[in-house]
């Protein structure tokens, strides 16, 4: 079963593309909107730029497709211009499944790294029966969907990366607003990062859902967020967040926002002040997990 799925990752590889634009001619301004859904222990996050177009990072775990699928139809996403599937871990890989079978897809970025698992396979299979334009993310590389946003991918895979520390970094500049969307990133790779790049952001979304293994005291520093996002669900296997990446956040006097907590996050800026959305607050949030 492995080589298969080795055989059929080959095959993929050589669907893809040779460059990342998927944009258009400026049209009208209207505000960026990210909306990080609330997909329980797992990362969705959908994007609608300044000129309309439509980004899905990620698709939480299986059982969260149908979810992301309403949530996106709520907005009136009738198909979306661009998929980034950050690693190909379940949680992240797995609602994306349904996605691709419901809502037609222009392109898909990926990050190129190989998993043999079944949630793969179909990922996989599904792209390739659909015949979506797919392109694997490169370091450095720009990703042009719409002229008002600044796009970077600033990690990705790599021959002996593991599924997390591959997983596709994204620095998205609008204007005077930047945002860092650090996928299930370690230690290793925020350093590395930190080391190259000018990574100051307004808002970051937490690695590996505050897990241990990532969140270090100087990499948070650098990117000195004014608004931190934290995805997972209460109760999770996995004790995220760490209470150590908690003292960290609080140390640097950021303003966090977690999906267990406040559900659906929806950030609106226009290039310099910020506005959050929330679905429920944090008492009734506390009453759904009691009742």
């Amino acid at each position: 079963m492995r080589r298969f799925y080795f055989s059929l990752f080959c095959c993929f590889i050589l669907w893809m593309g040779s460059a990342i634009h998927i944009g258009e001619a400026e049209q009208k301004k209207f505000p960026l909107k990210v909306h990080f859904i609330d997909v329980g222990q797992g990362d969705s996050i959908f994007i609608q730029t300044p000129n309309r177009k439509t980004i899905l990072i990620d698709g939480g775990p299986p059982e969260a497709g149908k979810t992301v699928i309403h949530y996106l139809q709520k907005q009136g996403v009738t198909e979306i211009d661009l998929i980034i599937a950050t690693h190909p871990d379940i949680d992240h890989i797995g609602g994306l499944l349904h996605v691709l079978e419901k809502i037609p897809v222009k392109f898909i970025v990926d990050s190129g790294k190989f998993h043999a698992t079944k949630t793969y396979f179909q990922y996989v299979t599904q792209i390739r029966e659909q015949m979506i334009p797919v392109q694997v993310a490169k370091e450095k590389e720009k990703i042009s969907i719409d002229p008002l946003l600044d796009i970077k991918v600033l990690n990705t895979t790599g021959k002996i990366k593991t599924n997390n520390q591959s997983s596709i970094v994204l620095h998205i500049k609008y204007d005077d607003s930047e945002l860092l969307l650090t996928g299930d990133i370690d230690r290793f790779q925020e350093k590395r990062i930190r080391k190259k790049y000018n990574i100051k952001s307004d808002i970051l979304k937490v690695a590996h859902h505050g897990s241990k293994t990532s969140s270090t005291m100087s990499f948070l520093k650098e990117v000195d967020p004014q608004i931190t996002i934290l995805t997972y669900d209460i109760g999770n296997d996995f004790g995220h967040p760490h209470k150590k990446v908690i003292q960290n956040l609080n140390k640097i006097d950021t303003t966090i926002y977690s999906t267990a907590v406040y559900g659906n996050i929806i950030l609106y800026t226009e290039g310099s002040e910020y506005m959050i959305d929330i679905e429920k607050s944090p008492v009734e949030a506390l009453q759904e997990k009691t009742n």
